[in-house]
């Protein structure tokens, strides 16, 4: 099983990008609440020069809301990232799978509520 949902877009700037994947996700309830601009923290630690790579980490509080009270410990697992990063000459978006990453976690409960938030994100990446 794959991890992750996958799409590429071409045509548009990184920053045009990153607008739309946050613009897809607020469609389905999501919020970004962090962004780490990997390219610049690498240059900043580490003096690495790096491709155009942002990590946004995605929240549907109703749908965290319901995984937390099912699972005390599930905020280790959030919030759901969605990656944009510049390949040659397209930019490619990824998110990752809930269901997928759910499966290390024992608890029925979580099930749906993974299953749901899965349907959400395809739809993000569907929809690019």
């Amino acid at each position: 099983m794959k991890y992750y949902h996958t799409t590429t877009m071409q045509n548009s700037s990184f920053d045009e990008v990153i607008e739309k994947v946050t613009e897809a996700l607020k469609k389905e309830g999501f919020g970004v609440l962090t962004e780490i601009d990997v390219q610049s923290t690498l240059k900043k630690k580490l003096d690495e020069d790096f491709r155009p790579y942002r990590i946004l980490g995605a929240c549907n509080p109703p749908f965290a809301h319901k995984a937390l009270l099912a699972e005390d410990k599930i905020g280790a697992m959030l919030p759901c990232n969605v990656i944009v990063q510049q390949r040659d000459k397209e930019i490619e978006v990824a998110a990752v799978d809930p269901v997928a990453s759910m499966q290390a976690v024992e608890n029925d409960k979580l099930e749906g509520i993974a299953k749901e938030i899965q349907l959400r994100l395809k739809r993000v990446i569907d929809n690019l």
